[in-house]
């Protein structure tokens, strides 16, 4: 199974829905996706993927959220803002053959494996 997580090693939601993968036998593509940040179309198709709005990605207890105003922004401003400034996009975000999950807790991942 082919499994993606996006990860930030200083986050313990990532950390323990990685050690979930691994536990499951898998080892995952791991993206740092702050030093590689995915593009506007990704996140987008991302987010269909999971069901999910921008809202619902976009990490708005970031000091970021409130810097660029984006309280009240719409899907097409907070998808910019998170491609532009991927600290704002929450995590892990998990992508396997079974789904896509924001996997807080990390045991959502579960549901996908």
């Amino acid at each position: 199974m082919a499994v993606t997580i996006w990860h930030n090693a200083a986050c313990g939601n990532s950390r323990g829905a990685l050690k979930l993968i691994r536990d499951a036998g898998v080892e995952p593509v791991i993206v740092d996706y702050v030093a590689t940040p995915p593009d506007a179309a990704t996140l987008r198709r991302v987010l269909d993927d999971a069901g999910l709005g921008a809202l619902e990605l976009v990490r708005s207890k970031e000091p970021l959220f409130t810097e660029l105003g984006l309280s009240g922004a719409d899907e097409a401003a907070l998808v910019a803002a998170m491609a532009a400034h991927p600290r704002l996009i929450n995590r892990p975000m998990v992508i396997t053959d079974k789904g896509t999950r924001l996997c807080r807790p990390p045991e959502r991942v579960l549901d996908i494996l």
